[in-house]
């Protein structure tokens, strides 16, 4: 593909190179993208610079919702340090909400400016975080194009959208019993989802969705397994062609995309080759400690929303395992959350669940961030990246992404 090309040029120019590989556009509710679906990462990692640029090449581009201030220094000095005491901290709490609503705002706008109308732009929010509802209304009255749930079973979203009928609606699961049951809901309220992402958990990055992290392999999980399940429910529910699955995890290249439309998937996400693009939004340090990182690298352990989750084996997540069992063994509810703000709805620190992690998660994600190796924390998925430690722009991955590897024996 030609660099220089402009950007509506080059989306078209991946569109047929997709079409030209054998690939399968992805279809929802008449409109056709690429298949390929950029997936959220918080805090702030993809944010309008990623999203944005997804979608100006043709593809879903998402913006994470999580504690996007953090990209505002106008908005983090208006949230700094706080005076002591609960009145302060409720104070704080209604200050730095309002202040990642307008973030995100302002987020949405940017993306949509360079998307420019291509493509799609989503907004990924994460139903275990406490201003989830007023997240999804503001991203829907921004006009954003798919607002993208995970972290819990959003049935109450169908309620939130009502007044925007246009708005796609993606749930994030990750075996074929939720799908049924999250169907049947939402069928209640007369809606169905847009499109399902199948996220498998022993694949994917950050928080993972399976109840423990001896669970991560089950087989019930292997997309051999859920795509074809799922499919045969929604079959049965004669509703196949209005729902299309989109796998994610672990997917690093053309051939995955290949065995994954084969299983009957419509398209894919991917998390972790999009956060080593050059049009990431985290630090240059961010995108070289996961790019340089390898399966052997990494950690699964259990994070402080109770979930399993899967991030590079830093010094400070080093730090933390061997201080973990000592850490549970004192949990106790704080009164008052260090931030000021409650980013979860549940969380083992502040809550003193004791089988939780014992750690403030938007800290450690704020550091991680802007590339600070000894604090942060480093959610990556498994398997090699598609140009192994370099960071290369997200055109150039959407064209290894879409184009058919070139044999060895070729010419």
């Amino acid at each position: 593909m030609n660099p220089s090309l402009p950007k509506a040029d080059a989306a078209a120019e991946l569109m047929s190179a997709m079409r030209a590989g054998g690939l399968s556009a992805l279809r929802l509710r008449g409109r056709e993208v690429l298949p390929i679906v950029q997936g959220g990462m918080g805090v702030g990692v993809s944010a309008h610079r990623l999203a944005g640029s997804v979608a100006a090449l043709g593809a879903m581009g998402t913006i994470s919702s999580v504690d996007l201030r953090r990209h505002h220094p106008d908005l983090m000095e208006r949230t700094g340090p706080l005076a002591p005491g609960e009145a302060a901290t409720r104070a704080a709490k209604v200050a730095i909400d309002a202040a990642n609503l307008e973030a995100l705002e302002r987020e949405i706008r940017a993306a949509q400016g360079l998307a420019a109308g291509r493509g799609l732009l989503a907004i990924n929010v994460m139903r275990a975080v406490g201003e989830y509802a007023p997240s999804v209304r503001l991203a829907l009255e921004c006009g954003i194009d798919a607002v993208v749930v995970g972290a819990g079973l959003p049935l109450d979203l169908p309620d939130l959208a009502q007044d925007h009928p246009r708005a796609l609606l993606v749930p994030i699961l990750s075996d074929a019993r939720g799908v049924q049951l999250l169907v049947r809901k939402w069928e209640r309220r007369k809606r169905l989802p847009d499109a399902i992402v199948i996220e498998h958990p022993g694949l994917a990055g950050g928080h993972l969705g399976a109840a423990k992290v001896a669970d991560l392999r089950d087989p019930r999980f292997d997309f051999e397994n859920v795509i074809p399940q799922a499919l045969a429910f929604l079959r049965s529910a004669g509703v196949d062609k209005d729902v299309p699955l989109i796998a994610a995890g672990g997917i690093r290249r053309f051939d995955d995309i290949v065995r994954l439309q084969a299983l009957g998937a419509a398209g894919v996400q991917l998390g972790t080759p999009f956060a080593v693009t050059l049009e990431c939004d985290a630090h240059a340090e961010f995108k070289r400690i996961l790019a340089e990182a390898s399966d052997d690298d990494m950690v699964e352990f259990t994070s402080v929303a109770g979930l399993p989750a899967r991030a590079v084996n830093t010094p400070w997540l080093q730090n933390y395992l061997k201080a973990e069992s000592r850490l549970q063994g004192v949990a106790h509810v704080k009164p008052r959350c260090t931030l000021a703000f409650d980013c979860l709805a549940q969380c083992g620190l502040r809550d003193g669940l004791a089988g939780w992690g014992q750690f403030c998660i938007d800290k450690q994600l704020a550091a991680a961030l802007r590339g600070d190796v000894k604090k942060g924390l480093f959610f990556r998925g498994v398997g090699a990246l598609p140009f192994g430690a370099q960071i290369r722009s997200v055109r150039e991955l959407m064209e290894r992404l879409v184009t058919p590897p070139v044999s060895p024996l070729a010419g």
